[in-house]
């Protein structure tokens, strides 16, 4: 018994749409929590005080914070470890290739921003919010394509990611500038003084993968007390990590990494975040609010303004000879793959807790309805699209 049930989870781990269906597994389960009496348990676990502690150097937050500040800075480390390795050896090796999710990104942000700052121009409260729709949520985004398996070609996903990645780094770039209000400029110096380090490290040809983590980690808290973002730093980390050795030498430190970190961050860091944040409790919420100006502007935003600017400047890109068209893809799924950047969902909701106070915009407006109906048909939509848009695989035996 033991062993077919090993074997049962060994042939779902295989599966490529595994690490979707957990994630949206964690959404569902989330959901349910926070709005059944065992919510409260949900939220007792969110809050949870975890503190460490290494001589005068202290980190004390709660569970949720050390999950999207702690463990998502592991996630967009391996992200920018095969961005990186896109950019060297893979689909975006060129100035022409690395143009298309550039300026897919670029549209993905000006656009929804667009959409709101129309439906919320005049309102001094709620045009604070204007770059909620503004960013992809990796996760989600990559989830939901997860699920089409084998199917969706490697160059769709790469875009995916690139987009996403461009995107979010242009989110966090905006928190720092217009959402953060006490910026710590000590600790922005002692961040830049180990980006030095982790330089010489790559310059002098360091192979030992432990400098490295230990300079990140230096790094991760330092960027964590200046009060930006602490995730970039974990791209920031990514793009130092050594791609080729020494012909004797075997593996590069790079592919071994993302190798090492692949199944952890896809089946359990990526979960877990999932589970943290989508915890919404929905009491109160009518549905009928989503017509005012600031969930409107958000929904219409990330599902409309997300498709139309990442497609757009793509097309765009593509036909004025900026950039190279993906080969052997379809415009349909690239669409597709537009829609899908209408997910903000966590990075949404993180930015909005920047943006509004609890209880600032009364009961009877919450710009989580906006989040949550943008993402939904964002994912929904986005779904069927490239579904209908790839071959179908038949099985004749």
């Amino acid at each position: 018994m033991f062993k077919e049930i090993s074997g049962s989870i060994k042939a779902f781990i295989k599966l490529e749409s595994a690490g979707g269906i957990l994630l949206i597994g964690a959404t569902a389960i989330a959901l349910i929590a926070a709005n059944s009496p065992a919510a409260w348990m949900y939220n007792a676990f969110l809050d949870m005080p975890v503190e460490v502690r290494v001589g005068a150097i202290r980190v004390a937050k709660p569970a949720l914070l050390w999950i999207n500040d702690g463990l998502m800075a592991v996630f967009f480390f391996l992200i920018g470890l095969e961005l990186k390795r896109e950019f060297l050896e893979g689909e975006l090796t060129g100035l022409r290739q690395i143009a298309l999710p550039a300026a897919g990104a670029l549209g993905g942000m000006v656009l929804p921003v667009a959409v709101f700052v129309v439906l919320n121009l005049g309102n001094a409260v709620s045009i604070k919010g204007w770059a909620i729709p503004a960013a992809t949520d990796i996760a989600f985004a990559l989830g939901i394509m997860a699920m089409l398996g084998s199917r969706v070609p490697a160059s769709l996903k790469v875009l995916l990611t690139s987009v996403a990645i461009f995107d979010d780094v242009g989110a966090i770039l905006i928190i720092a500038l217009f959402y953060t209000e006490d910026l710590s400029i000590a600790a922005l110096l002692f961040a830049g003084v180990m980006i030095i380090v982790l330089l010489v490290l790559n310059l002098r040809g360091v192979m030992n993968k432990t400098p490295y983590i230990i300079v990140g980690f230096i790094l991760w808290l330092a960027v964590l007390k200046s009060g930006i973002h602490a995730t970039i730093a974990g791209v920031i980390l990514a793009f130092f990590i050594p791609l080729r050795q020494g012909e004797a030498k075997g593996q590069s430190p790079l592919r071994e990494l993302e190798h090492d970190l692949h199944s952890s961050v896809a089946y359990g860091i990526l979960p877990l975040f999932a589970f943290a944040n989508a915890g919404i409790g929905l009491a109160g919420i009518q549905w009928s609010s989503l017509l005012h100006p600031l969930p409107l502007g958000i929904a219409a935003g990330l599902f409309l303004g997300k498709q139309i600017g990442v497609f757009l400047f793509c097309f765009l890109a593509v036909k004025l000879g900026i950039a190279r068209p993906l080969e052997s893809v379809r415009w349909r799924s690239i669409y597709g793959m537009a829609i899908l950047c209408g997910i903000g969902f966590t990075m949404s909701l993180f930015i909005s807790s920047l943006a509004f106070e609890p209880g600032s915009l009364g009961k009877s407006v919450d710009e989580r309805i906006g989040i949550l109906v943008g993402s939904f048909l964002s994912a929904i939509v986005g779904y069927i699209v490239i579904n209908r848009s790839l071959p179908v695989v038949r099985i004749d035996q």
